[in-house]
C-alpha cells in the first residue's frame, strides 16, 4: 500500500495575498516554563460538507477532530498552552471571518487558530488562519486541498505552519516514526518492524516478527529505510521502501553487523562489522554495492552517523581503554576524541542542525541520554533512567526520541520497553503511544517538505 508523500496529494496555496507580521513570537530555546496561551477554535463546517464527510470517513465532525490533532500537537510540544474549548465566547464560523479579539483577549489567548473545512469534488479543502491576538491582526492564512482521508495529516501540517511562524523554525509535526515493536517475555521477545504518525496514530506493522528485527534508520532524503535483520542466525542488512512495499537484501555478513545508518544524500549505507574479532566501521555504495572500510584498528569501533554535510562521521570507539565518542573526516582520516567526561559514552547521532551530537552515557549505574557540541564542549544531560538509549533527532533538530526500559513493579519483576521524547531544554518529556512495547525508534524527515 502506498502512503508517501507522492501518493497523499496536496495542493497548498496562499489565499492573502500579503501577510501581515505580528508581534508573537516563541523562545524555543526555553522549554515549557512560559509555554504561549493559544486558542485553537474547531474548524466550521457547513451541513452539507458535516453529512459527506460523515458518510466517506464515519467521522461526526471532522472541523473538530483536525483542530484537535492541531491542538494536541502544540500542547506536546511544551511551547503552547491550549485553552480550554469550553472558554471560548465567539462561534467558529464567526471567528474565522472576523475575530473579536477582545473576547479571546478575555481568556488570555495570545494566539488564535480558525479555519473551515469544505467538501468539493470528493476532495478535502482546508482554510485556516492565525491570528494574533495581541496586535489584533492576522499573521498567516493558507488553504489544503486532498483526499479525505488524510484529514490528520492536515492537522500536522497546519501544527507545522503555526509552529514555524512562531517560532522561526520548521516544525517537526507531519512526520513518522519507525520502530520495533516487541511482545512477549523478556527472554522470548517477538519484534516486528512498526512505523506510525509522530503522534502515535496510524501504525502499520512491516515485518511478520519471524524473525529477529533490530536498528531500523529512515533515509534523511526520502521514504526509505535500512535495517538489521537475523535469517538462519545470519545477520543481513535490508532495504525497505515505505511506498512500495519492496524489500531487498543489501547484503549479508557471516560475522556481527551492527546499526546500519544512510549517509545523507541516500546513497550510502554505513554501518559497523566485527570480523575476525574486530569491529571497524564500512560504508558501502547502494548503487555500485562496493564496499568501503573507513576504520583500521585494533580496537571495537562502532555506532556512526554522518554530519549532515556528510563531511564528518561521529562514532564511539574503546581505543581509549573505555567506550568514548570520537569525530573523523568521511574518509576515515584526522579521527579526534571528543568525549572525556566520566562514565561510557554510545550510541551517538548527529544533529539535522549540524551543532551538536546526541549520546547515551552509563554513570554509576544509571542511563542517561545526552547532547554535546561537536567538538565535545558543552555537554548536557537532559534525562536519566534505570535503562534507556538510541536517541534519534526530530527533523528540525530540537526534538529527541527515545526508549527506556521499565521494571513493571517494585520488586523488579516485569519488563516494559516504551518510546520517550524530550526536547533540547530537557524541561518536556513525555511517553510516546504505541500500541505495543517499542525500542530503537528513527524519525523521518517532513513529509510535506
Amino acid at each position: 500500500m502506498r502512503f508517501t508523500i507522492k501518493y497523499l496529494i496536496f495542493i497548498i496555496m496562499v489565499f492573502t495575498p500579503n501577510i501581515t507580521f505580528g508581534l508573537i513570537e516563541v523562545d524555543i530555546t526555553r522549554g515549557n516554563l512560559n509555554p504561549l496561551p493559544i486558542a485553537v477554535s474547531p474548524l466550521f463546517v457547513e451541513e452539507q460538507s458535516a453529512k459527506n464527510f460523515e458518510k466517506t470517513l464515519e467521522i461526526e465532525n471532522i472541523g473538530s477532530s483536525i483542530s484537535n490533532v492541531v491542538e494536541n500537537n502544540l500542547k506536546s510540544s511544551g511551547l503552547f498552552n491550549p485553552l480550554k474549548k469550553e472558554a471560548f465566547l465567539q462561534k467558529p464560523e464567526i471567528a474565522h471571518l472576523k475575530p473579536r479579539f477582545e473576547d479571546w483577549s478575555l481568556i488570555k489567548a495570545q494566539a488564535l487558530i480558525t479555519g473551515e473545512v469544505k467538501y468539493e469534488n470528493e476532495k478535502l479543502r482546508v482554510e485556516f488562519r492565525l491570528w494574533d491576538v495581541l496586535a489584533g491582526k492576522e499573521m498567516m492564512a493558507l488553504a489544503f486541498t486532498t483526499v479525505p482521508k488524510n484529514w490528520r495529516r492536515v492537522g500536522h501540517i497546519i501544527t507545522d505552519k503555526v509552529y514555524e511562524r512562531l517560532t522561526g523554525e520548521k516544525g517537526y509535526f507531519d512526520t513518522r516514526l519507525i520502530y520495533v515493536a516487541e511482545e512477549g517475555p523478556k527472554t522470548k521477545r517477538i519484534k516486528k518492524l512498526a512505523i506510525m504518525d509522530q503522534d502515535g496514530f496510524n501504525t502499520k506493522y512491516l515485518t511478520l516478527g519471524n524473525e529477529l528485527v533490530l536498528t531500523p534508520r529512515f533515509n534523511p532524503a526520502n521514504q526509505m529505510v535500512t535495517y538489521l535483520s537475523y535469517f538462519k542466525n545470519l545477520p543481513r542488512v535490508y532495504l525497505l521502501d515505505i511506498e512500495t512495499g519492496v524489500q531487498e537484501v543489501v547484503g549479508d555478513f557471516p560475522g556481527m553487523t551492527f546499526a546500519p545508518r544512510f549517509s545523507p544524500d541516500g546513497k550510502k549505507i554505513i554501518m559497523s562489522f566485527a570480523k575476525d574479532g574486530n569491529s571497524d566501521i564500512y560504508t558501502m555504495d547502494l548503487e555500485s554495492r562496493i564496499v568501503e572500510k573507513i576504520t583500521n584498528h585494533p580496537s571495537i569501533d562502532t555506532s556512526p552517523s554522518y554530519s549532515p554535510d556528510g563531511k564528518y562521521i561521529c562514532f564511539n570507539s574503546d581505543r581509549s581503554g573505555y567506550q568514548q565518542i570520537y569525530v573523523m573526516k568521511s574518509d576515515g582520516s584526522q579521527v579526534k576524541r571528543i568525549s572525556f567526561g566520566n562514565g561510557l559514552y554510545g550510541t551517538p547521532v548527529w544533529s539535522p542542525r549540524g551543532d551538536l551530537i546526541a549520546f547515551t552515557k552509563l554513570h554509576k549505574g544509571k542511563f542517561y541520554i545526552g547532547v554535546m557540541r561537536v567538538d565535545g564542549s558543552g555537554e548536557r544531560l537532559l534525562t536519566e533512567n534505570y535503562y534507556q538509549e538510541a536517541p534519534s533527532w526530530s527533523p528540525n533538530g530540537r526534538v529527541l526520541i527515545f526508549y527506556r526500559e521499565t521494571k513493571s513493579d517494585s520488586e523488579g519483576k516485569g519488563f516494559s520497553a516504551k518510546l520517550w521524547s524530550i526536547d533540547l531544554t530537557g524541561y518536556n518529556e513525555r511517553m510516546v503511544n504505541t500500541e505495543t512495547d517499542a525500542s530503537d525508534p528513527s524519525w523521518s524527515s517532513l513529509l510535506s517538505d
